[in-house]
Order: structure tokens, then sequence, then C-alpha cells
């Protein structure tokens, strides 16, 4: 069973200010085919969780350690990283001018396997992973993201997510600008993936409505840097009442 662990992980970030401490100590250990949800208020440090997981340069890792099977993330490319099994889905996806969302696909699912998938059977996965996901098969040759809604770019990354068959995946807030159907497709192709390739996942919210479709077996609440408490599902729901403010009133003044 495939392991990513984190260890004791500061990670700092360059302002006009100087250097500024995000991250100041987390741990957390996801397994294959769990479902570990990060909550907690803005600036608590989640996306630069996900960002330095997915190696973006922006971040500077100070001290601590990222593992997966043992292996060293933190020396890997990030282009090694995806290899690896480690995807990404971004809170907000970038526009590609010039590059169709086929090309896109393709090039990616080759890059990360190592070899061109046949064109026949993968005709048939796009359209499959597509129409599951309420895609009109027109996406597949616009340009990737340009002109498209937010749920359309949040089905996109879905639609990534399933065809590249990672490990671990680690979604940003893949909740945000959703109205409730999108929502529900929206989490509908995570539970495909999950059931069809055990994928660990590590999902960052603020707010529990997704976890009613995508159901946590942890839930970790970061507030200033740390994980301030953690739990099952239940905790989520006492958020859902409770809200961060006791948590906001125990942290350490910046």
């Amino acid at each position: 069973m495939a392991v990513l662990e984190i260890r004791d992980l500061h990670v700092s970030v360059e302002t006009d200010q100087g250097t500024k401490p995000i991250l100041k100590g987390v741990d957390l250990t996801i397994r294959e085919g769990e479902t570990h949800a990060i909550m907690g208020p803005n600036g608590s440090g989640k996306s630069t969780l996900a960002y330095t997981i997915a190696g973006h340069p922006k971040y500077t890792v100070e001290s601590g350690t990222i593992s997966l099977d043992g292996e060293d993330v933190l020396a890997m490319s990030v282009d090694e990283r995806a290899r690896a099994g480690l995807f990404l889905a971004m809170q907000y996806p970038v526009e590609i001018p010039g590059v169709t969302v086929t090309n896109f696909l393709r090039t990616a699912k080759t890059a990360v396997d190592g070899e061109a998938p046949s064109v026949r059977s993968w005709i048939k996965d796009v359209r499959e992973s597509m129409s599951n996901l309420r895609m009109d098969s027109s996406f597949a040759e616009r340009n990737v993201n340009e002109g498209f809604s937010g749920g359309e770019k949040k089905r996109h990354e879905i639609l990534q997510l399933e065809l590249l068959k990672p490990t671990f995946a680690v979604l940003d807030e893949t909740d945000s600008g959703l109205d409730v159907d999108a929502l529900k497709i929206v989490s509908e192709g995570v539970n495909r993936a999950k059931e069809n390739t055990g994928l660990g996942v590590l999902l960052i919210t603020h707010y529990t409505r997704i976890l009613r479709y995508i159901k946590p077996d942890f839930v970790h609440v970061f507030v200033a840097g740390r994980v301030a408490e953690q739990g099952g599902p239940e905790l989520a729901d006492r958020l859902e009442e409770e809200g961060y403010d006791r948590y906001l009133s125990d942290a350490p003044v910046a």
C-alpha cells in the first residue's frame, strides 16, 4: 500500500517584507485509498501545503520531509513527482492558449506513463470520462481552460485526474465557485477515481458541503501553519456548527 508521509514540515515564502514562515511543523500520513480533508481559515497554510507537495518554486522548504513510499519527494523535480504518482488540482486552473485539451491530455499521459497510449483506447477513455463529467465533446478541441467557466475548469481538472490515474491527488479548494450540480458531478468524478484506482486524496476546503459527496476518513484543522486538531468525519460537522473562532483565539499572534 502506497504511503505519502509529511514530517515536521516548515515552509516559507519571500515577500516584500522579507521571508515569511507559512508552515510551522506539519505532520501528516496519507495511505492509498484514504481521504483526508484539510480545513481551516484563510491564511492558515492549506494551499501552501498543496503547492509544496507539487513542487512550486515559490515556496522554500526550510526543514522537514515529504516522502512517497520512502522516496524523497523534495529531491524530485515537478515532472518526476507527477511520474511518481502525485497530482495537483489547482484552485485557479491556468489557461494555456494555443494548446488544445486533446493535445494537452495526451502529452501529459505520455509524460507520466513514459509511453504514448494507443490512439483507439485513448479516444474511448477520453470520451467516456468527458461524458461522465457532463462535458460537451467540443471541449476536446478547445484551448486548455481558455474561455472556460469556473465549473468547466474544475471539471477539466477532474478529467485529468481520471485519465492520468495518479496514486495521490491533492485537491486545492476544488469546490470553490461550483454550483450544486457541478459540485456533485466533480465529486462523482473523484469518487470514481477512488473506486477504480485506490486513489489517496488530500482534499483542501473551507466548507463541509463537498464532504457530503466525498466522505473523508480523517479531518485535519489547519491554523497558523500547524495542525490544530484532527479527527474523523464528525470533526467537520463540528466545524460547520462552531466555525474556527475558538482556534483563532488560541493561536499565537504573528
